[in-house]
């Protein structure tokens, strides 16, 4: 743990709020502190009304804003006053609770404030830090927790036993803080939960953040838990059954997910403890976790199982929950298994690696308090509580429509620039994960997004295109979308003078790698969880063949008639495959202003004249047949396979 705190940079802001941004983003930086969304800050400021008649405001996070990112726009402005009086209440529901807030909040356009808004307000500090600070929690969620947090900090820190967050935490805060606070009091505990530290400066808060979790790393190493156990050096990874645990989690889910293997010495390590079953089947580090991993992983790979088990488990806890809830789906979010390692899941790939990154810091919690006299979890009453918090069904009841290839993957070749990248950029627009292929080594860095996965790869190279489907197994547990767009147009060659080598190079290209492609992939698309889906890109030379191109026009032609066969041997596996014939693309690497020019000059036209030399008098982009190649993936051709769609404006020949 680290002070980040400069006092040169914080000089550049110059009142309480951007203050209270630029130390709330030193705490978001800081994993081991707050995790995706995590934590809570805030800053209570006098200022004059619309009538000038002044008012203590409390500006607290924002529902929705992350500490590592947050902005003044982030932090919603909420009455002091009305938060103090809501304290006083013997009880108020969750929706309720959101309402008073939204409604006395100071300006419109704010954020919903943070659920924890009330308990903020009642603590009597001008700056309130909130984190889940891995040390503390993993102090606390041991079976003498509290005694040890009192031999660390003595009087100096508040400790309040858990309570469910929201109102109730608040009010129970409001009592019991002033019977214990004193002169030496710096911040308070929240057992299993988190961290509050709070001063009259935003650095003074800050800085006894990071002392408080500085100390409990130190009693940590001096009790000789914090050293981790000796990671393993992971085997070679085993990808033959990702793809199947992929289908089965998906159908436990009741939609496509996606599944990201971590396979880090670390991880294996966690996998491979001769405890794993007792340490691992506790809970989550903190119950705001619970949202994102449920409250338990799975281990192995019966999903069956563990979704029998969590529907005994929401029948157990739901007769007992505050308000009616609607079971969620019984998939779950993370596995572990000594071979295949820690696995998350998610809707998305964003999703999963929100996982993933929470379980990291959860694997070395349980074994750094299991150090510690043993790790102890909240009984699943209390997990199940926040499982099924109000607030979150309500989010369920109100959820907007998932994009239409959310959960799914596709693999598009040729994807570094022109049609492919066009592609890659139309699944991604659709909530697709993709894995982009290419010579191109710029394929590697084509999209920053945890979605996209470029790899270089020489097609025709099968050992490379295995290496690659392996890669895509491990980043996202399948495939469901492939589209075959690589291939090779090579300068116009008459038959008389065309080359064997030539000829084997295009048909090595545009025909031998597509049928090694198909062929290492039909397994993968079987267990695809809404069926298989593959789209070739041919061309407007299939139907009418150009003279000059006998290579080029063979060998799309032979892809077609491939397509063709496919679509009679994979229809009993639910797989279909369909044919765009594009024409006249100009807006890829193999046209350059030069060329273009040189080809329009050679048919007596302008460039435009050159481009929209068709029955439409259109332009086709790469755009445009990404879009169709996009759409037969998706629902409206879900009942077409083998067809052959032009995409050229309306060629006389082809018409």
């Amino acid at each position: 743990m680290k002070n980040r705190w400069n006092d040169t940079e914080a000089a550049r802001f110059t009142d309480d709020l951007q203050l209270r941004v630029y130390s709330s983003r030193l705490l978001g930086q800081d994993p081991s502190l707050v995790l995706h969304g995590g934590g809570n800050t805030s800053v209570k400021i006098r200022q004059p009304d619309l009538f000038g008649e002044a008012e203590e405001i409390l500006y607290v996070k924002g529902s929705g804003w992350d500490l590592a990112t947050i902005e003044a726009a982030g932090y919603t402005p909420v009455r002091m006053a009305h938060l103090l009086r809501l304290a006083e209440l013997e009880s108020l529901s969750d929706l309720e609770m959101v309402n008073q807030l939204k409604t006395h909040q100071t300006l419109a356009s704010a954020p919903t404030a943070s659920v924890e808004a009330i308990l903020h307000a009642t603590l009597p500090y001008k700056f309130v830090d909130h984190t889940h600070a891995d040390a503390i929690i993993t102090i606390t969620n041991t079976k003498d927790g509290e005694a040890r947090i009192r031999e660390i900090y003595g009087d100096e820190l508040v400790i309040i036993p858990y309570v469910m967050p929201g109102f109730d935490l608040a009010r129970l805060v409001a009592k019991a803080f002033p019977k214990q606070v004193n002169p030496n009091t710096i911040g308070m505990v929240l057992m299993n939960h988190g961290l509050f530290s709070f001063g009259e400066s935003a650095k003074e808060s800050y800085e006894r953040m990071i002392t408080l979790v500085q100390r409990a790393e130190a009693y940590l190493q001096a009790q000789g838990a914090w050293q981790l156990p000796e990671a393993l050096s992971p085997p070679p990874p085993d990808t033959s059954t990702l793809s199947a645990l992929r289908q089965s989690l998906s159908e436990a889910a009741g939609q496509p997910m996606l599944l990201q293997s971590h396979r880090s010495p670390e991880a294996m390590s966690f996998c491979g403890r001769d405890n794993l079953a007792t340490i691992s089947q506790q809970g989550p580090a903190t119950p705001d976790h619970v949202i994102r991993t449920k409250r338990l992983p799975m281990l192995g790979s019966d999903v069956a199982a563990y979704a029998k088990a969590y529907r005994d488990y929401f029948e157990q806890q739901s007769p007992q929950a505050r308000s009616p809830v609607q079971i969620l789906d019984p998939a779950p979010r993370v596995v572990l298994d000594p071979q295949l390692g820690m696995l998350s899941v998610g809707k998305s790939a964003k999703e999963a690696g929100i996982v993933a990154d929470i379980y990291h810091h959860t694997m070395q919690i349980i074994q750094r308090a299991e150090q510690l006299g043993g790790w102890r979890a909240l009984p699943a009453s209390d997990i199940f509580d926040v499982e099924y918090w109000e607030l979150e069904q309500a989010k369920l009841r109100t959820g907007g429509t998932p994009p239409p290839f959310q959960g799914e993957i596709a693999l598009v070749t040729g994807a570094a620039s022109g049609i492919g990248k066009a592609c890659v950029e139309s699944l991604l627009a659709r909530g697709a994960a993709v894995v982009g292929l290419d010579l191109n080594p710029e394929i590697t860095g084509l999209y920053d997004r945890a979605e996209f996965l470029g790899i270089r790869c020489d097609v025709t190279d099968s050992n490379a295109l295995k290496d690659a489907l392996e890669q895509t197994l491990l980043a996202f547990g399948g495939l469901d979308m492939l589209i075959l767009n690589a291939g090779i147009f090579p300068g116009g060659c008459p038959v008389a003078e065309l080359t064997d080598e030539q000829w084997r190079k295009v048909m090595q290209v545009n025909l031998d790698a597509n049928l090694s492609l198909l062929r290492e992939c039909h397994s993968l698309l079987q267990q695809a969880p809404r069926h298989g889906r593959v789209v070739v890109i041919g061309s407007k030379n299939v139907p009418a063949p150009g003279a000059g191109a006998a290579a080029y026009s063979a060998s799309k032609a032979a892809l077609n008639q491939l397509a063709r066969i496919v679509a009679l041997e994979w229809a009993a596996d639910g797989i279909r495959i369909n044919s765009l014939h594009p024409d006249a693309v100009f807006d890829t690497g193999i046209w350059s202003d030069q060329v273009l020019q040189a080809r329009a000059d050679h048919y007596g036209m302008s460039v435009a004249e050159y481009k929209t030399r068709n029955l439409l008098k259109t332009e086709v982009t790469s755009r445009d047949v990404a879009e169709l190649a996009a759409e037969l993936c998706g629902e409206l051709f879900a009942k077409t396979t083998a067809a052959q769609i032009p995409v050229d404006g309306g060629n006389d020949r082809v018409v």
